[in-house]
């Protein structure tokens, strides 16, 4: 396996495709918008984020439909094809990213401390991940951020040519 893309990586191939990028962060509350932004020449992808660390942001800014945070809680992969969605749509991006999880120090809404779901939303559909991380809160964020990056990273690499730029 290759190594894991960097924010650098990510700035570098959307800013040659022309295509921007909008955040939608639950877990990692804004630490994937942080790592584009500090990379130089980031404004010409990173259109902005949205911190949605509760229900009512998920719900009202995002647009996530208020049955299925009731019936699926927050942490779910739908959830977070929906956060993607609603930044893309919100920020007026090609490519949306979201993130929601358990980072820790204890189990929510029944899913398990490093219980995370990160998603890709471009013109062309969204895709949730799942994954597991073990570690400390911190170390399950970095992970978290570092999976979006390298999701992002991929959907980029797959090519534009499927009219969303």
């Amino acid at each position: 396996m290759s190594a894991p893309a960097s924010a650098a990586d990510v700035v570098a191939l959307a800013a040659r495709l022309g295509l921007t990028v909008a955040t939608a962060e639950s877990l990692t509350a804004g630490m994937i918008a942080s790592a584009l932004a500090d990379v130089p020449g980031a404004s010409t992808v990173l259109r902005g984020g949205i911190v949605a660390y509760q229900v009512p942001v998920k719900r009202d800014l995002l647009g996530v439909d208020a049955e299925l945070l009731a019936a699926a809680g927050a942490v779910d992969p739908r959830v977070a094809a929906a956060m993607a969605t609603g930044a893309r749509t919100a920020l007026s991006a090609d490519i949306g990213v979201a993130t929601t999880g358990v980072a820790g120090p204890s189990a929510h809404e029944g899913k398990p401390v490093g219980t995370v779901f990160t998603a890709i939303s471009t013109a062309s559909g969204t895709e949730s991940f799942e994954h597991h991380f073990a570690g400390d809160r911190e170390g399950i964020r970095m992970a978290s951020r570092d999976a979006a990056l390298a999701e992002l990273f991929r959907e980029l690499s797959r090519g534009t040519n499927s009219g969303r730029g």
